[in-house]
């Protein structure tokens, strides 16, 4: 059944809105008092992430403080490759950590695909938490990082700031990487096929790394095992549409690639211009985004200002579908303030561009 507010949804399927909706990556997050106070009764991120309760509490947290269009599961991409085995930790001030890297051949042959069902249940039981938690006010949106993304965390060990390691390997032998790439691949359809089983209604697929590659390697090992992803998503469940989003972060040079590989719509980041963007793609797919994170930061006149500009680079939406978001996640200094400023203006600017 479709949420009582299903304008975001609307917009992923190009369908007639009232206005632009609005979410933000990474709205649920630190920048957030709540958030934190939730977080330090888990005792840590993983608890936190592992805890369906839990997730569910701090996944509503920015939707009811800030009105927002669209929830989207708390979880953390990287628990994939911690259900295969990887062990994965958060080191304060160093980020995520994998006690058991994929070093060699052995290791790369010792990958499988994970029973969803034992090893993410948590996962599945916060989204049938939060859906139940929402009342169908709003759509949940489900997630998983691309293959390409999983593979960079699992080769290096954590974040890389040279990608030497899994460049090596790409280079040198591209069988290995293509082996953790189709397992990954396999592993992300069922994740996210679980997701929509247990209530998701729209899936993003978060190619965070897939922009470091040059464009016959995004090609080959980003773009097309996430086209094997997307077809073999549930298209529709319990009689929904379910749409898909893939979100490239500096993949906009590829714009036209990305919008053919099956995606509903197409996450840019704010270095592309959304207006020379919609014509590169012929309103064939939505665009999301993508307003610079760091504007937050700015005046309540500049938010305002910036926000306005961004609704106006896309334009009339007649034909087309836009979701407002930030060009990435919402960064954990941001004051909340300017998240309420940024959807009060979404909100109050977007409708005149819906009339025609």
């Amino acid at each position: 059944m479709r949420p009582d507010n299903d304008t975001f949804l609307k917009a992923l399927l190009r369908q007639k809105c009232e206005y632009t909706p609005v979410w933000l990556m990474r709205q649920a997050g630190r920048y957030l008092a709540e958030y934190n106070a939730t977080r330090s009764k888990a005792g840590s991120f993983m608890k936190l992430a592992q805890s369906p309760a839990l997730a569910c509490e701090v996944t509503l947290q920015p939707v009811e403080r800030f009105g927002l269009d669209a929830a989207i599961l708390f979880s953390d991409i990287l628990t994939v490759p911690d259900a295969m085995g990887l062990e994965l930790s958060f080191v304060a001030g160093e980020g995520p950590k994998f006690a058991r890297p994929v070093k060699n051949e052995d290791d790369v042959n010792a990958l499988k695909v994970p029973n969803i069902e034992t090893s993410l249940r948590y996962v599945t039981d916060a989204v049938c938490c939060i859906r139940q938690a929402l009342h169908n006010k709003v759509p949940l949106i489900g997630f998983s990082g691309s293959p390409f993304t999983l593979a960079c965390y699992m080769v290096e060990g954590g974040s890389s700031k040279d990608y030497r390691t899994i460049k090596t390997m790409m280079y040198t032998r591209p069988d290995l990487l293509h082996r953790i790439l189709d397992v990954n691949a396999k592993s992300v359809t069922a994740y996210l096929n679980a997701q929509i089983e247990a209530g998701a209604q729209a899936v993003q697929i978060f190619d965070t790394w897939g922009g470091t590659l040059s464009e016959s390697s995004f090609k080959e090992f980003s773009l097309a095992y996430m086209q094997k992803i997307i077809d073999g998503l549930h298209k529709t469940y319990d009689g929904e549409r379910i749409p898909v989003i893939v979100f490239t972060k500096g993949g906009g040079q590829w714009l036209e690639s990305i919008a053919t590989c099956g995606t509903d719509a197409v996450g840019l980041d704010w270095t592309s211009n959304l207006s020379q963007a919609r014509r590169r793609v012929k309103d064939s797919v939505a665009l999301q985004g993508n307003l610079d994170p760091m504007v937050l930061f700015g005046s309540e006149d500049r938010i305002r200002q910036e926000v306005r500009r961004v609704i106006e680079d896309f334009g009339v939406v007649h034909g087309g579908g836009h979701v407002f978001n930030l060009g990435h996640g919402i960064n954990q200094f941001t004051p909340p303030e300017a998240v309420e400023i940024l959807v009060d203006e979404v909100h109050r600017y977007s409708p005149a561009f819906h009339k025609a």
